[in-house]
């Protein structure tokens, strides 16, 4: 049995620009502060650039002058700072003495299993999707071909090195499970703070004010969506289904907020004859997303991958937005049976879903019941008693006491 007396010293590595306001940094974040908030000492390694968050004891790698901005999604650079990190990493080993590692995303657990053989301490790595798939989501690679069975394989041997893998959804840990890739899986689904994301705490004067601010037209149903932009997240399935919109239905503006790449998205509205019916707030910061999602009326999550975990549906839920997304095991996990679903990357069956979701007398009743939901099953207090047990189970004779 685990002792809850002992204080751990975790070393956790996020090759990635932690921190830029999406869903796996928010993740992240939450993780590491519940970790604090216990009494665990956490030292975070990750890429040079992103923002440093008050309280997150942070330390960077090297990187190089030209570099700016947010290292998002699979680029030839990467391989550069994975290599920087990977140094910075065996540095931080030898000057830390950590009894427990925790690697995110693969090249964290990849670097971290390194990292935690200098220190012979466990690896325990958060999954949040498979690497194949994420590849192949950008275009990277192709299902079947030998780049992505190679690529396959890598992510095999990368969960069997680990000591426990903590899964971002129950869909993740049956389909490692399954594969047996690693005798000790755990969902570790992600959380909301539901004070944080909390739809009274935002006046209907102030809502109206943003409203405003943004050109949003009176009158509207107002559908939002919060996340990355890209195609793995659905985005020009999104647009597709506002181009799909039923002349029948109320009439309805959508906020697009997120980034990267929103004004090549806000062209290709322009081009597709919808940019009248859609405002792109370009990137939102975290601390700002419940105000912005307060001014919605519903939501919609067009995400495409079906091993990725979809944190901002909780978001959406917390908030009591009805919202649609594309039927995936992860949504209906979340979403269960107060979700609208339509069958992945079907545009027009978006629409549809969409169109009757806001013409529905039952929406508000669908909100309430999704907070609801979100407050019982999901709430970020859950969070750090069940990941101390996680870690200190594996951390053995390692902790300090």
């Amino acid at each position: 049995m685990a002792d809850r007396s002992r204080v751990l010293r975790i070393l956790a590595v996020a090759p990635t620009s932690f921190f830029a306001d999406y869903g796996c940094h928010v993740r992240i974040l939450q993780q590491i502060a519940a970790l604090q908030e216990r009494g665990h000492e956490v030292r975070l390694l990750t890429y040079p650039t992103g923002r440093d968050v008050p309280g997150i004891r942070t330390s960077r790698a090297r990187g190089w002058p030209a570099m700016r901005g947010p290292q998002i999604g699979p680029r030839p650079a990467k391989i550069l700072l994975d290599a920087s990190l990977l140094a910075h990493a065996f540095a931080q080993a030898r000057r830390w003495p950590a009894d427990v590692v925790i690697g995110y995303l693969h090249e964290g657990a990849l670097i971290g299993r390194a990292a935690a053989n200098r220190l012979r301490a466990p690896l325990a790595f958060d999954y949040q999707g498979s690497l194949a798939g994420e590849l192949a989501g950008y275009g990277w690679l192709k299902p079947g071909r030998p780049a992505y069975r190679l690529v396959r394989g890598l992510e095999r041997r990368i969960h069997r090195r680990a000591d426990l893998i903590l899964c971002s959804s129950r869909h993740a840990e049956a389909a490692l499970r399954s594969d047996g890739d690693c005798s000790r899986v755990v969902a570790f689904p992600d959380r909301v703070d539901t004070a944080f994301f909390d739809p009274d705490r935002f006046p209907d004067a102030a809502r109206g004010e943003l409203k405003v601010a943004l050109g949003i037209p009176a009158d509207r149903k107002v559908i939002v969506y919060l996340g990355l932009l890209g195609r793995h997240q659905g985005t020009h399935h999104l647009l597709r289904a506002i181009a799909a919109w039923p002349a029948d239905a109320p009439p309805a503006h959508f906020v697009i907020m997120g980034y990267p790449r929103a004004d090549a998205y806000r062209r290709l509205a322009e081009e597709m004859g919808v940019a009248a019916r859609v405002t792109f707030t370009g990137k939102v910061s975290y601390d700002d997303a419940p105000r912005y999602l307060s001014i919605g009326d519903m939501a919609v999550a067009p995400k495409v991958s079906d091993t990725e975990g979809h944190g901002k549906l909780l978001n959406y839920m917390a908030m009591r937005l009805p919202t649609v997304a594309f039927d995936s095991p992860v949504s209906r996990e979340y979403l269960g049976d107060w979700g609208r679903y339509a069958p992945v990357g079907d545009s027009d069956a978006l629409a549809r879903q969409l169109a009757e979701l806001a013409a529905s007398a039952d929406a508000q009743a669908i909100g309430a019941a999704l907070r609801a939901r979100a407050q019982a099953e999901f709430a970020a207090e859950s969070l750090g008693p069940a990941l101390e047990q996680a870690l200190l189970s594996i951390a053995g004779g390692h902790a300090a006491r």
